[in-house]
Formats: C-alpha cells, structure tokens, sequence
C-alpha cells in the first residue's frame, strides 16, 4: 500500500517541518524558511558566502564552526547588543549591509537549517527557496522535473514555546506558493500535490499584497514588535535575487549554469 502521508502518486509535493520532510521523501528538496533562515542564506551566498546549516544554537555551534573555520552568527538580539554593524546574525537586512562578508558563516536555527540537515541525512538534494529567488529556483528545479525526479517544497513553519510543537507559518507557504506558481507558469503543474496546489492558490491570492501579509502575519508581527521591519520587508521582496543556494559539502554554496561555485 503506498504510504497516504508520502505524496507518492506526484511529482511535486509540500509538507511542513522536518517530519514532513522525511515523510515526502523527495529526491530534490527545497526548504522555504522566509522569516528567516532561507532569505538570509539567500542574501549571504548572493554575497560569496559559504554558508553551513547547524541544528543547535550552544557550544557545539562553535565547536563545529571552529572546525569548518568559519563565523558563528548570532542571534538578531545578540547583534544588535554587539552595535550590529560587523556581526553577522539571522538578520537578512543586516547581511545586506555587513561588509566585510565572511567567507564561512555557520547559521544555526531550530526549523529551516535543522531541516536541511535532516535532508541532507536523508540523501536528499536540499536547495533554499524564499520568496527573493522565487522565480529562480523553479528555473533550476524544471531540469529537475524533466529528468523525472521528485521534488518536495518544504515549508519549515515556526515552534510554539509551550511545548516545541510544529505552528504552521503564512510566509513559508507563501514562499512555497510562489515557487509553485513560477512552475506552473512553466508548464510543470500537471503533476502537483493538493497540498502544493493549494500553496499555488494561496499566493496568486495575495501576490500584490506580500509586504503586507508579511508584516501582518503572525511571525512579520512578532519581528516588527522587536524593532526587525527591515527584515520582513526584505524577505517579502519577490524575485529580488537570482541566486539558488545548493547544499555542497555541508555548506550552502551559489550555483551557476547548473553547477556549484566553489
């Protein structure tokens, strides 16, 4: 019987967090965390930075960025602490800004970047998506679809702090949406998931107001309150950036013509 839960009957699929990620079990992946793991990592490879996806926010990110040679960022909070102006952090609007870039950026979260790592596990092919290279990473994936591989959009959502439970994020199926839309534009929306269908839906309903869902979403409100607007405006700039951030090596890498840029 095929698994009810995996998409298997289609081509292209969409689930939440890192357990629907296992559960879709796509050859290609892409993680879509636009407030804000998979805009920063946008920006940040856009800027020649390699960047590493780790799970914990302690000690062991040190450790490992240590080992990698590379810059530990810090949270949002924590840069502005530190003045903000040469601390790389999860903020997109301060990577815009920072100069100089480095050339290694360890970027811990609990949902996009654990994500990745969960799929890399996996064998997954993992890219970023966000709504700043919509438009580009369907561009990729369409040779993708034409070599007839399955390719699973997902949507990392946000953590209650009650309990760390899975909250569903207007953003990311947003961010998710407008890939989607981008394909079926394409012609690649004959083989789409209801799930990835309705992610479709979603943002062609609001593809003239992004900013303003954005800001008015429950996670563009919690960062607003803490004084990161910038950051939601810059994560609701569609198509803003051609660059397709690629998992290489256990780093986030920009590719060109196909191929990753070392």
């Amino acid at each position: 019987m095929t698994d009810p839960f995996g998409q298997g009957d289609y081509q292209l699929r969409l689930d939440w967090g890192p357990i629907g990620a296992q559960a879709v079990r796509a050859e290609v992946a892409v993680v879509v965390d636009v407030l804000s793991f998979s805009t920063t990592v946008c920006i940040a490879v856009e800027r020649g930075t390699r960047v590493y996806p780790f799970r914990w926010h302690d000690g062991r990110a040190q450790a490992f960025a240590d080992e990698h040679g590379a810059v530990l960022a810090v949270g949002r909070l924590e840069s502005v602490v530190a003045g903000g102006a040469r601390t790389p952090s999860l903020s997109p609007s301060g990577l815009l800004s920072l100069a100089p870039m480095p050339d290694r950026l360890v970027l811990p979260s609990p949902n996009g970047s654990t994500i990745a790592v969960v799929l890399q596990h996996d064998g997954a092919r993992v890219v970023i998506g966000s709504l700043r290279n919509a438009d580009a990473v369907a561009h990729w994936l369409a040779p993708q679809l034409g070599r007839d591989r399955s390719v699973a959009l997902i949507a990392a959502g946000e953590r209650w702090g009650g309990d760390g439970s899975l909250r569903p994020a207007l953003e990311d199926q947003l961010g998710a949406g407008a890939i989607l839309s981008a394909l079926v534009s394409g012609g690649h929306g004959d083989r789409m998931s209801p799930e990835a269908l309705a992610a479709v839906g979603l943002f062609e309903s609001g593809r003239g107001r992004l900013r303003e869902w954005l800001r008015d979403c429950a996670g563009g409100r919690e960062l607003c309150a803490r004084g990161f607007r910038s950051d939601v405006d810059v994560a609701a700039e569609l198509n803003a950036s051609q660059t397709v951030p690629v998992l290489v090596d256990g780093a986030f890498v920009v590719v060109s013509d196909g191929q990753p840029v070392r």
